[in-house]
């Protein structure tokens, strides 16, 4: 994928990981189509920033779980620019409970969860497919997590999600080669808003510094790394998919 000359979705674009994708797509001189659910602020402020990097961007208001915003979304890249080259799956929910307090999650607990983690990746995944197979080369790139691989996390529901969006990315890479590759990066503990703003402040700080403690790296993950690891699948080997890679300072050695 030539960045200069690609057009990149990417969802859930307004902060964390996907803010900082978006700006580091940008920079290389992509055109960057942000998504986001209702982060408005966040939002225009990365559009802001993007366009300060260099790239030209625009935001596009969805829920992924919402399989006509999805295609609306698709449908409003295509007729700024024509194109989609690649698609980054980043939207993301959660409900932090602990895994061993099982009246802690409910029916619909999980039902939102997956609709955003898994089912809206696969909305968003068959809105691009039509339009990237004429291009003849995509890419789609899954954030998942590493607590889909070691079902550990924010909640079991979210571990869960998050193994599904790993199978997904499995079958999606199978059924839409070989014009798309379809990976997934997962990431573990990352210091973002995204658990930040979901438990007590000295709760958060406290596991960031047992992990940087426990990890061999002795680092906590940022969001720019897992940006990096997503780039290198937009445009990276071009003999990679179906690969599910686990981005942690290495965490599961410990």
């Amino acid at each position: 994928m030539d960045f200069a000359e690609a057009v990149v979705l990417v969802t859930g674009g307004s902060s964390g990981i996907g803010a900082a994708t978006a700006e580091m797509l940008a920079g290389r001189g992509s055109r960057v189509a942000i998504n986001y659910a209702a982060n408005q602020a966040g939002a225009e402020a990365i559009l802001d920033a993007c366009q300060a990097a260099g790239g030209q961007a625009m935001l596009v208001q969805g829920d992924v779980a919402d399989d006509r915003a999805c295609r609306d979304t698709v449908a409003a890249v295509l007729a700024r620019w024509g194109r989609i080259d690649g698609l980054v799956n980043n939207a993301g929910i959660t409900k932090v409970v602990q895994h061993a307090d099982l009246e802690g999650l409910d029916a619909e607990d999980f039902q939102r969860i997956y609709a955003v983690n898994v089912i809206g990746a696969y909305q968003m995944a068959r809105a691009v497919a039509t339009p990237m197979r004429q291009l003849g080369d995509g890419a789609i790139v899954n954030v998942s997590s590493a607590a889909g691989v070691y079902g550990v996390g924010s909640s079991i529901a979210y571990a869960a999600s998050k193994g599904a969006m790993n199978t997904l990315t499995l079958a999606l890479a199978r059924t839409l080669a070989p014009e798309i590759r379809v990976n997934a990066i997962c990431p573990g503990w990352v210091t973002t808003a995204f658990l930040q703003q979901r438990m007590p402040s000295e709760r958060w700080r406290q596991i960031g510094r047992d992990y940087q403690q426990k990890a061999p790296l002795r680092r906590q993950g940022e969001a720019v790394d897992i940006a990096r690891s997503i780039l290198f699948f937009l445009d990276g080997d071009a003999n990679m998919t179906g690969q599910v890679v686990v981005s942690d300072s290495g965490m599961h050695l410990s």
